[in-house]
């Protein structure tokens, strides 16, 4: 028998699953990774400078990603707008939280009012000055 083409088959087949095992356990190529991580970068800096956010708040709030990426897409972003005269536009939401971390509580004093009014089958009101 001929196993030579077998045999060649079978490694051939195996490199190329190597990918896709790799992509189904969640193993990044760093190069694929990075290269990800600045177009997220360059979208979030341009998003900062559409919304009105300084260059150094944009950096304290998206930490995780690459400082040059966010700065690049912010003076993109910063001389579009000058160019084609566009005002800022005010952010709508909270900035997001980055990835791993905790997400917020509400404080438990307003909790315990809420809950207590609730439980009473009254409606929640307001704090009296």
């Amino acid at each position: 028998m001929n196993k030579r083409p077998l045999l060649i088959a079978a490694v051939v087949l195996s490199l190329v699953g190597c990918d896709q095992i790799n992509e189904k356990l969640g193993l990044d190529d760093p190069a694929k990774k990075e290269a990800r991580a600045e177009g997220e970068a360059r979208a979030v800096g341009s998003a900062c400078r559409h919304s009105g956010r300084a260059i150094e708040d944009c950096y304290a709030i998206y930490a995780w990603l690459p400082k040059a990426g966010v700065y690049a897409g912010w003076r993109e972003m910063d001389e579009y707008m000058r160019e084609n005269k566009i005002e800022t536009i005010v952010p709508q939401l909270p900035p997001a939280e980055p990835p791993g971390a905790k997400k917020r509580k509400p404080a438990p004093a307003a909790e315990a009012g809420d809950e207590a009014a609730a439980s009473n089958g009254a409606a929640p009101t307001a704090d009296k000055k």
